[in-house]
């Protein structure tokens, strides 16, 4: 091919796979390309697996048949993804020599269904934050403007999609981690409901919080990837044994005659003018495409983001523990910070988070029974500079952490299926984006309402980076 083929969607590229119009290795060596030319840039890979990916590739260009739907399309991991035989740091010093013996679940059902992968992502130390400013492996850069972060904690698999490093690429979901990079940068992020993908073999941060999924440039391309992580598993035990639906069926339905629910507690409390202007004129998209808005209320939306924050701090540190006692001066300072203040938070705090996220998850599924999905702001901000610990917004000075998470949080703690997508551009030509949530299991409400919007507006087309 004469056009560049890391510039297509996945969708694209497994359809030219599977007609032998491109090969897995002329695509692979694409990939590497672009990789040695602009990741000395982005910093987005901490390993590159090249010589890997390209024996797997050749190895799947002799087959005579298809290995699977995902054959030779070449992929990335967040770099807390066990990898047999690949250094795994979980961002960190600590896991910073780790060679795995085994392949976590996602990269064996990725492997399975013929992906290539070409290396390990970049992201906050121990997926504990919201910057990518990593200490150990330097900052990741957001390809629209490098002096942005990309978000975290799965900064390096948000960027590497929006430049084009990677077809696609794996995310995690304590408190956003899919969803913050994902609308830092301008592509889609999917975190899908608590236990419908095996989080077996990756480095965990908070056990009841954490989820694992897809980041892609479109919604289609995320609901194929999704399809090919979920499913049940007797290695984690948290894992859903309901049947996988194929997510990406979804995209042939109109959106028209959803009906969706605008939550206005919470979201709207701390949000840019552009940001909410953005949003408005996404409603608007979505009224023309048949699409009903209701006004919902959940009232103990106000009280999420505290109630989170107990319950990730206490699991984190309480994983961490033995490794913050024995090598505290391996950690950098913010993760340090965070895992010694998790040791404080009191029993009442626990409980009392505990019951608000039984009662948020009781005004869910009672919202639910009326709407098909929820549609909310995603970031309250584009994405701030790597210098800045702090920001202002609606007048008020809050922590980059606290802006980036708010919107994003109220649905691990509840474990609903959340998808971040693109809605607009700031002034700067940053990207915009809004969140679509949907009840337990309804990934696929999610991928129809979302692909419907995406095929109505630019927003999915990326820049021409590098």
């Amino acid at each position: 091919m004469t056009e560049d083929p890391t510039r297509k969607s996945a969708s694209e590229l497994v359809q030219l796979l599977r007609r032998r119009r491109l090969g897995a290795v002329e695509l692979t060596q694409a990939f590497l390309r672009r990789i040695e030319h602009l990741d000395g840039e982005l910093n987005c890979y901490i390993t590159v697996t090249g010589e890997q990916a390209l024996r797997q590739a050749r190895r799947l260009d002799r087959e005579k048949t298809p290995r699977g739907p995902l054959h030779g399309l070449p992929l990335a991991l967040k770099d807390l993804c066990a990898t047999k035989g690949v250094r795994t740091t979980a961002g960190s010093k600590i896991l910073g020599q780790w060679v795995p013996g085994f392949d976590a679940t996602v990269v064996e059902r990725w492997r399975a269904a013929g992906a290539v992968i070409l290396g390990k992502l970049n992201m906050h130390e121990l997926a504990y934050g919201v910057t990518t400013n990593n200490p150990h492996y330097g900052a990741t850069h957001n390809p629209w403007k490098p002096d942005c972060i990309p978000g975290g904690s799965s900064g390096g698999s948000g960027a590497a999609v929006a430049a084009s490093l990677c077809a696609g690429a794996v995310g995690t979901d304590t408190g956003g981690s899919i969803r913050i990079p994902a609308s830092a940068c301008g592509v889609v992020g999917f975190k899908p409901t608590y236990g419908r993908v095996s989080r077996y073999g990756v480095v965990p941060l908070s056990w009841s919080l954490d989820h694992v999924g897809p980041l892609a440039k479109t919604v289609e391309d995320a609901a194929l990837l999704l399809r090919h992580m979920a499913g049940a598993d007797t290695r984690d035990r948290t894992c859903s044994t309901r049947r996988v639906e194929n997510y990406r069926a979804a995209v042939r339905q109109s959106p028209k005659g959803m009906k969706v629910g605008v939550p206005r507690e919470h979201f709207f409390d701390l949000l840019a003018d552009e940001v909410r202007s953005a949003f408005d004129d996404a409603l608007g998209v979505l009224k023309k495409l048949g699409v009903r808005i209701v006004p919902v209320s959940l009232p103990s939306l106000l009280l999420s983001q505290p109630a989170e924050l107990a319950i990730m701090m206490a699991e984190a540190s309480a994983y961490h523990a033995r490794t913050l006692r024995e090598r505290p001066n391996d950690f950098g300072a913010d993760v340090r910070g965070l895992l010694e203040l998790g040791r404080l938070v009191p029993a009442t705090s626990l409980v009392a988070a505990q019951r608000l996220r039984a009662r948020l998850a009781e005004e869910l599924a009672a919202t639910f029974a009326r709407v098909d999905a929820l549609v909310v702001p995603s970031l309250a901000v584009p994405a701030p500079r790597i210098a800045d610990s702090a920001i202002t917004v609606e007048g008020f000075t809050v922590d980059v952490g606290t802006a980036l998470s708010r919107n994003m949080m109220p649905f691990n703690l509840t474990g609903v299926p959340a998808l971040a997508m693109p809605c607009g551009r700031s002034r700067k030509g940053l990207p915009i984006a809004l969140q679509l949530v949907g009840p337990p299991f309804g990934e696929s409400a999610l991928v129809r309402l979302g692909h419907g919007y995406e095929q109505a507006t630019p927003w999915h087309q990326l820049p021409e980076f590098g």
